[in-house]
This record gives structure tokens, C-alpha cells and sequence, in this order.
């Protein structure tokens, strides 16, 4: 199977899974039915997606390659949280009854839970490093959380906006972030500010060009 292959095996397999598991329940989920309705051979899914979590885990790929693809992604720290949170839920949104059926069951799931927790975190730390946020020490384990809980805050608005926008999301998250920098959470990193310093000073050094 080439590369084209799988990623067109995994968005059939990820559309029915989650179609299914908005119909019937994330719990009633069932691979097997997933594979029969995306067309897909039953012997390759269970090789590839052994658990129903391994849908999960691929739609978190899948949006943390959205939301991290580089192109041209700039601004403050609190910019690029933003736009990097956004891109995730554009993908989440193409899944969104199913995703809200896991959110469902995640009350009577706590090993889910505690997965996704995991999940959220490894997430959370890729993007503080994208976005320039301090890591570091115990104060960088601390803002990571704080990122954890901006993201679960905006997570809850999306769950309940119906809008064609995500206006109540992008509302949510800004009144997260808002939060977030009073607390310290996006304290750029030492690399951060060494980055933005060159930036003005290249900007600085340029020649200005009178109109003539």
C-alpha cells in the first residue's frame, strides 16, 4: 500500500467510524461496521487499527499535521496559539457529531479519558514549542497545563457552537488566552524573544525609502 494509499485508507476509515459512532454511540462503535461501510478490507483495518482508540489517535495526527504545517505562520506568541488551535478544530469540525459522541462517553470511559489526556499533552507541548512558549523547568511544566486548560475550555465552546464560523469558539479562545496571559502561561521562551529581537533589528536596519 503506498502513501497515497493509506492516507486515503484512513480519511474512509475515520469518515464512517465517526459517522458510525455519532449514530450509535462512541461505546457501540464497531470497526468491523466501520469497515464494511467505508469499502475497506477487514484484515487491513484490524492491522492498522486494532482499537477503536486508534481512530482517535489517527484524527490527532491528522490535525496536529494541519495545525503544524508551516506556511508562514508569524506574530506573538499568543497569535500563534491561536491560529494553531483554530487549525485543529477545522479538522475536527469535518468529524464533529462523531467527536462530540467520544465527548459523550468520556464520563463513563475514565481509561478514554486518561488516554486522551496523555494525548492532549504530548499535543500541547509541540505546540508550545511551535508557538515559542517557555517549557522549561517547573514553570514550563506548569504553563503546559495552563495550555491544556485553554485548549479544554475552547474544546467545551466548539462541542456547543452551531455556528458556520466557530465564532463561539474563536470567542471562547480568546477569552481563554486573555486568561492565560494574565497567569504567565504564554511567557515566550528565551529562543522566542532572540527570534523576535533579530526580527526588529533586521526590520531597524533597513534603509528607509523616501517617496520621490
Amino acid at each position: 500500500m503506498t502513501e497515497y494509499d493509506r492516507e486515503d485508507f484512513d480519511l474512509a476509515l475515520l469518515e464512517a467510524g465517526f459517522a458510525l459512532a455519532a449514530e450509535k454511540g462512541w461505546p457501540q462503535l464497531s470497526l468491523v461496521e466501520a469497515a464494511h461501510r467505508a469499502g475497506l478490507p477487514v484484515d487491513e483495518v484490524r492491522s492498522r487499527y486494532p482499537f477503536r482508540h486508534s481512530l482517535l489517535f489517527r484524527l490527532g495526527r491528522l490535525a496536529d499535521e494541519s495545525a503544524f504545517r508551516d506556511d508562514g505562520l508569524g506574530g506573538s506568541v499568543r497569535d500563534r496559539i491561536f491560529d494553531l488551535f483554530m487549525r485543529r478544530f477545522d479538522v475536527f469540525q469535518q468529524y464533529r457529531d462523531g467527536i462530540r459522541a467520544v465527548l459523550a462517553a468520556l464520563p463513563g470511559e475514565p481509561a478514554l479519558a486518561v488516554i486522551l489526556g496523555a494525548a492532549t499533552l504530548d499535543t500541547m507541548r509541540w505546540m508550545a514549542q511551535i508557538a515559542g512558549v517557555s517549557c522549561s523547568g517547573f514553570g514550563g511544566a506548569m504553563r503546559l497545563h495552563g495550555l491544556v486548560g485553554v485548549w479544554g475550555f475552547a474544546l467545551r465552546a466548539w462541542e456547543k457552537d452551531e455556528s458556520a464560523d466557530l465564532a463561539q469558539t474563536m470567542a471562547a479562545l480568546d477569552q481563554a488566552l486573555d486568561r492565560a496571559e494574565r497567569f504567565g502561561v504564554l511567557k515566550p521562551s528565551a529562543e522566542r524573544i532572540m527570534e523576535e529581537a533579530t526580527r526588529h533589528a533586521g526590520i531597524a536596519d533597513q534603509p528607509l525609502e523616501l517617496e520621490t
